[in-house]
């Protein structure tokens, strides 16, 4: 008894290092990620219930940050480049993932969120249509399973593509909008690639996070439900604020340098606490069909934007 009441103690002793340290300016988006996946997988996570509750409002708070450091202009420009490749992208994605999940005989509502989540903005667009489509909870939880893996792995590996490809950081923050689902992997990605990359795929990837709305409103159509509530993202009217209080307001200006500073702290942080709920048991739940409909609609997007960007 005394043995598990020790084991259990360190295991919230090295957690909160940990969170000290994603928090501190040694740490890095892959890292942080990194971190969470390694110590709950090795160790395991002693609040793996009170880190679900806190991953989505500490990514918001972290987004409406990031908006202090950012120009109206900047923002503008980076939406205009990115609105073709948006409405592009998420037609090809639903698209496919419709034809693609009959033809792999997924239940509907699996591969409609599967297909939503990387169409859009991952666990926020599932979470956004889940009660509309009322899908089963192991249908959900193997939906976000799958997208947070592949999240994780997009982390990983775009940098490395992107210099290996020599992209500028404007082609580098567009393409990790277009191609990355969640909008925590995007901006952990971006930060690793420069601080312009990250004010383009920011932007780029919170208007695109709009599209929730349109897409909530055709999914009460498509699957013939009455009396479901669209979810609206109003953490993005906080991170316009944000822009145009930068922008307008030269007193906030020592402000934004420490909201900025802390937002990519807050997203390290953000990243730590998604990588410690993916759990081996998480993983062990993931069946080939879907994971299969996933990765291919994530391949054909990451290389179709690439390759639409580059030209």
């Amino acid at each position: 008894m005394q043995t598990t009441l020790d084991k259990d103690l360190l295991r919230k002793i090295l957690f909160f290092l940990l969170v000290l340290f994603c928090i501190s300016p040694f740490a890095s988006s892959p890292i942080a990620l990194a971190l969470g996946i390694g110590f709950t997988i090795i160790i395991g996570n002693p609040y793996e219930q009170k880190v679900h509750k806190y991953i989505h409002l500490l990514l918001q708070i972290s987004i409406v940050g990031l908006g202090f450091g950012l120009q109206l202009n900047e923002a503008l420009k980076a939406g205009r480049e990115g609105i073709t490749l948006t409405i592009m992208s998420i037609t090809t994605v639903m698209t496919l993932g419709y034809f693609l999940g009959k033809f792999l005989k997924i239940e509907r509502p699996l591969s409609y969120l599967i297909s939503v989540g990387t169409a859009i903005c991952g666990g926020s667009a599932i979470a956004a249509v889940t009660p509309i489509i009322k899908p089963t909870t192991k249908q959900m939880s193997l939906a976000l399973a799958i997208i947070f893996t592949l999240n994780s792995v997009a982390l990983f590996i775009y940098p490395p593509i992107g210099h290996l490809l020599n992209m500028t950081q404007e082609q580098f923050g567009l393409w990790c909008a277009i191609g990355i689902h969640d909008t925590s992997s995007v901006v952990g990605a971006a930060n690793k690639y420069g601080d312009v990359a990250l004010k383009v795929a920011t932007t780029v990837k919170l208007s695109r996070a709009l599209w929730i709305i349109p897409m909530s409103l055709l999914t009460m159509v498509f699957f013939k439900t009455k009396g479901a509530k669209v979810k609206i993202p109003w953490f993005i009217g906080y991170f316009v604020i944000a822009i145009l209080l930068h922008t307008y307001f030269p007193i906030f200006d020592d402000f934004s340098k420490i909201a900025t500073t802390a937002a990519k702290s807050g997203l390290n942080l953000t990243l730590f606490f998604i990588g410690s709920t993916i759990s081996i048991q998480t993983l062990k739940t993931i069946s080939w069909k879907p994971l299969f409909l996933a990765v291919v609609l994530w391949v054909i997007i990451s290389i179709g934007s690439l390759l639409m960007i580059l030209k």
